[in-house]
């Protein structure tokens, strides 16, 4: 399905949901610290998200059995909660989505856990948030996707990260993952024109070291080929006349 224009009742649908994401986001990362396992992680967001009256959007989706996704340092994306107990200075990528009356948000955060000191670790998750807001940036009525792309490659690039490529950011909001695709890279001026109305999910993916990744076992968990850190952003976003509004802000 390709990104619809939303009436004004499913955008509001979906400004409830984006507060309900924003909301479990935050519980989740104050709780993370060395020693909390992400099967931990994974029942504070179901029990989060379940008072605020929302329903989990990955849990089941394509076959995905959790409710959030939790990625650990060279794993970029898709991770399966697990009996995994995090230690201080991993850097934990929280990716989780919310259906509330049939539209979804997606969001994500890249943290650090504990309170251990890293340059190079604070450098990549500040460079790829930062990312993330240059491709906001730019949205508008009649923006192109190749404008979104090479904003945030532009931003990627000032800091010598590894730019993902083979996985993107998306249209959303009837469906976890709608067309058009939103890639990390490209040029300005090209691509699909997005219009007012139009809700996407931007989201780079970085590394430290080269753009290769591979697939895990699992069929789910995303690995950088050669070891090195990752890290990931992720908003939904309303793409307005003169602009955008966020919609996963807390």
């Amino acid at each position: 399905m390709y990104t619809k224009i939303k009436t004004e009742e499913e955008i509001q649908k979906m400004r409830i949901s984006g507060k309900m994401l924003a909301n479990v986001l935050k519980v989740i990362s104050n709780a993370v610290e060395p020693g909390i396992s992400e099967l931990d992680i994974s029942e504070l967001a179901k029990k989060e998200l379940r008072s605020l009256g929302g329903k989990p959007a990955f849990l089941g989706y394509m076959g995905f059995p959790d409710v959030i996704c939790i990625s650990v340092n060279e794993e970029v994306v898709h991770g399966i909660p697990k009996n995994r107990e995090l230690n201080d200075g991993d850097i934990v990528g929280l990716d989780f989505g919310v259906n509330y009356e049939g539209m979804i948000t997606d969001s994500a955060k890249t943290i650090i856990v504990g309170k251990q000191e890293d340059k190079i670790k604070e450098k990549l998750i500040l460079g790829t948030n930062e990312a993330l807001f240059s491709g906001i940036d730019v949205l508008h009525h009649g923006v192109r996707v190749g404008d979104i792309s090479a904003a945030i490659e532009q931003k990627l690039k000032s800091y010598g990260f590894g730019i993902v490529r083979n996985l993107v950011g998306h249209g959303v909001g009837h469906n976890v993952h709608e067309e058009p695709n939103i890639p990390n890279y490209g040029i300005k001026g090209t691509g699909d024109v997005l219009k007012a109305g139009m809700t996407i999910a931007i989201e780079p993916m970085t590394t430290l070291g080269k753009e290769d990744v591979l697939v895990k076992e699992d069929g789910w968990t995303v690995v950088t080929k050669d070891g090195s850190l990752s890290a990931h952003f992720e908003h939904t976003v309303l793409i307005t006349n003169n602009g955008f509004e966020i919609l996963t802000e807390e």
